[in-house]
């Protein structure tokens, strides 16, 4: 029996998991502020393009090259003092003198420096708060054999290369790809019966309802039942007793343990299933 509220998984997980430094010429990978981003961010195209270049360099080690955090440093873009930043008033000063007591020596840099990487920042977080202005880029940048391992250990009770998933490769394109596999949800369908998320209630006098879950809290779960109708049940407790089925569950509970090179390394692996 469960009685959590099913958790929507969010399109962001797959995107902010891949974001990168600006592109240039060439550059593959990546899903980064595109030009209309930088344009409406007001912030001058080449020092965006430095600011990223040294970002990367001097403090991608402990933030991501995204600046989206790892465990050695935080996310600076949903940092307060970045979103508050004005011309570099808040930002300057910390790339200035470093943080020693939190852990960030004092970074060697010029104050040109310092100005193109506030503008890298400035150019990400505008980017960030304006989805639609993300440039996606080719994403097959794993490790297909790593991928393949990963695959077998995590996705092969569920999945079979050669049943459900043969021929995926072929099918989709790779960022279209990777956006099913970590977040199915947002795949064409998911809206569908064969998605959604099922509850059984069963009444104190045996008799059982069951339906696709339209809403489920401490005191009342209700459902949608296969002839359309709605039904509302009051819940005390235990009674009458709760059972949700979601078939998205496995993929729900990996959004908290993926790593970027997990998603890079199974997204390689299933494009090479022609």
């Amino acid at each position: 029996m469960s009685t959590n509220k099913p958790v929507a998984l969010l399109v962001a997980a797959a995107v902010y998991a891949l974001a990168q430094p600006p592109a240039r010429p060439g550059e593959k990978g990546r899903i980064v502020a595109s030009h209309t981003a930088i344009e409406d961010s007001k912030e001058d195209p080449a020092a965006v393009d430095r600011g990223g270049k040294l970002f990367a360099e001097q403090c991608g080690r402990c933030h991501g090259n995204s600046a989206k955090g790892l465990d050695s440093g935080p996310n600076l873009i949903y940092s307060l003092l970045v979103l508050r930043d004005e011309k570099g008033a808040l930002i300057a000063p910390v790339l200035r003198s470093g943080r020693p007591d939190q852990g960030m020596p004092k970074p060697d840099l010029t104050e040109t420096q310092i100005s193109d990487i506030v503008a890298w920042l400035h150019a990400q977080t505008y980017a960030a708060d304006h989805r639609t202005t993300y440039a996606y880029l080719d994403v097959v940048t794993g490790d297909p054999k790593k991928g393949e391992a990963y695959f077998t250990g995590k996705c092969a009770a569920c999945h079979s290369v050669k049943g459900d998933l043969a021929g995926v490769g072929s099918k989709f394109d790779p960022f279209t790809l990777q956006t099913r596999w970590v977040n199915p949800a947002s795949a064409a369908g998911a809206t569908s019966e064969r998605a959604a998320v099922r509850v059984t209630v069963t009444l104190p006098s045996g008799q059982t309802f069951s339906g696709r879950l339209e809403r489920i809290s401490d005191f009342d779960v209700a459902l949608r039942d296969p002839s359309g109708e709605y039904r509302s049940f009051t819940r005390d407790g235990a009674v009458p007793k709760v059972e949700i089925t979601d078939p998205l569950k496995a993929h729900k509970e990996l959004l908290r343990e993926y790593k970027d090179a997990d998603i890079h390394n199974v997204t390689a692996y299933l494009v090479t299933l022609k």
